[in-house]
């Protein structure tokens, strides 16, 4: 995801431990799951990509489309292709398994789309990219190695290891390329329309820029590659497909029949991970929920709740996976690294807490870091707060006094939450601003309705029979 490196540079920061989720949330598929024509992973595969999407109507459309492409191609190698249990948008292939996420279907338009991003990913599979890089991965760690011995110098190891990385992340682009051109023709044999390639990365390209804009950033960045890169610019991988006969060849949409397998898909988190609402987080599983100060963005993960401030301030919540014995300021001042200072000893929503202080001068700078942690019966749910602008003295207290609103839900708060759906309706007797005005967000609601289908204006929009739309 876009968000993970702020995931990253937060918890290098502050201590990271445990994780949202509800016991049990996460693990190996069920045989009850199996039973309802839900696909049951190996152990080892779930862990690495997660569950997949229970509904099995959804689980075959999608696994038709995979064969379809196979087949037409004279492939086979058997391959399976599974819709998985995650709301943000994304495709990847491990083994002999073809990966697709419920959110990156719920920003497709047509079975061609769907196929274009399968097809993709069977492409990495047949050229064995992945063995690839990790031959090539090896080499470089070797010729690194070799360098530091020859030359008795760690330092020249390390700059071999250095340029070596940055050739491998272009050799990982080039093949992100080939992925697209052997793909193409596998959609063509397979009678989907060409274009259907490109409309796919224009999708993604336009869903990370609209992801931008509800961070705060440009846009326009999501066309800028660095050289630390593992993947082209959406811009690049276009321009790529230009030059390619395949890539206006005619062929199939099934856009009704697509829309119809996706009505009613999920677009939020599962319950067992919880839902952001606005600046609010709240988690029916586990009866929780607290608000982050208005100016924040709050994105969810199977680690915790990432928050992000428009000054870059930083929120991060989640839950220890153990219980703690004993008062929390002492496990504060025992555990914690570099001792907290100013711990104190309170309560938030009726509950036992603690707040410490990380100590100024240590490697965080000038940040302001406070911890803050609250126990929840057997469980002790903790915030890790971040400010280091201008204003941070500030910041920090409000940002404490965003911690202190954690509170226990109750049982009616947490039966009614429900996760968002996707549903498909016509247009014919409304309008572009009445359906954006109904989408169940506080901001950018046309332009989140407009990515959702894919269309450039309004007019494109009302051009449509049918559109999706999001609904509580």
């Amino acid at each position: 995801m876009v968000f993970r490196g702020f995931f990253a540079f937060f918890l290098l920061l502050v201590l990271a431990v445990g994780g949202c989720a509800s016991p049990g949330a996460s693990g190996p598929a069920t045989s009850a799951a199996a039973a309802t024509g839900v696909p049951a992973l190996p152990r080892s595969i779930e862990r690495d990509v997660g569950p997949a999407y229970r509904d099995p109507a959804l689980q075959a459309y999608v696994d038709g489309v995979g064969q379809r492409l196979l087949q037409r191609s004279g492939i086979t190698a058997p391959h399976r292709f599974i819709v998985l249990d995650l709301p943000n948008a994304n495709a990847h292939a491990v083994s002999s398994y073809v990966f697709v996420t419920r959110g990156l279907l719920a920003g497709l338009d047509d079975e061609a789309e769907l196929a274009a991003a399968l097809s993709h990913e069977v492409s990495h599979l047949l050229q064995r990219h992945a063995a690839q890089r990790a031959q090539a991965r090896q080499g470089v760690l070797d010729s690194a190695i070799e360098a530091a011995a020859a030359t008795g110098s760690v330092t020249v190891g390390r700059s071999v290891a250095r340029e070596g990385l940055l050739a491998l992340r272009r050799y990982s682009r080039d093949q992100e390329l080939e992925a697209d051109r052997l793909g193409l023709a596998l959609l063509v044999r397979a009678g989907y329309r060409g274009s259907a390639m490109a409309n796919l990365i224009d999708k993604l390209r336009r869903q990370s820029q609209l992801e931008m804009q509800l961070m705060g950033e440009a846009p326009d960045a999501v066309d800028r590659r660095s050289a630390s890169s593992t993947h082209p610019a959406p811009v690049e991988r276009q321009k790529a497909l230009l030059g390619l006969a395949d890539v206006s060849a005619p062929g199939e949409s099934g856009r009704d029949a697509y829309l119809k397998a996706i009505d009613g898909i999920s677009v939020d988190d599962s319950p067992q991970e919880g839902f952001v609402r606005g600046n609010k987080f709240f988690h029916p599983m586990m009866m929780l929920g607290f608000e982050a100060p208005h100016d924040f963005r709050l994105f969810n993960d199977q680690d915790g709740v990432l928050g992000v401030g428009r000054d870059r301030s930083l929120i991060f919540f989640s839950c220890l996976p153990e219980p703690v014995n004993g008062s929390l300021a002492e496990w504060m001042r025992n555990q914690l690294k570099p001792t907290p200072t100013d711990i104190q000893s309170t309560e938030i929503g009726g509950a036992e807490a603690a707040i410490g202080a990380r100590p100024r001068g240590s490697d965080a700078g000038l940040s302001q870091l406070r911890y803050v942690m609250v126990r929840r019966g057997d469980r002790v749910c903790y915030f890790n707060l971040l400010s280091d602008g201008a204003d941070r003295d500030h910041r920090i207290d409000v940002l404490v006094n965003a911690a202190r609103t954690f509170r226990t839900l109750s049982e009616a708060e947490a039966a009614g939450l429900r996760p968002y759906r996707l549903r498909v309706v016509p247009t014919g007797g409304t309008s572009a601003s009445r359906l954006a005005q109904t989408l169940p967000y506080e901001d950018y609601k046309m332009e989140r309705l407009l990515v959702l289908n894919g269309a450039d204006s309004p007019a494109a929009l009302m051009r449509l029979a049918q559109v999706k739309t999001i609904q509580p």
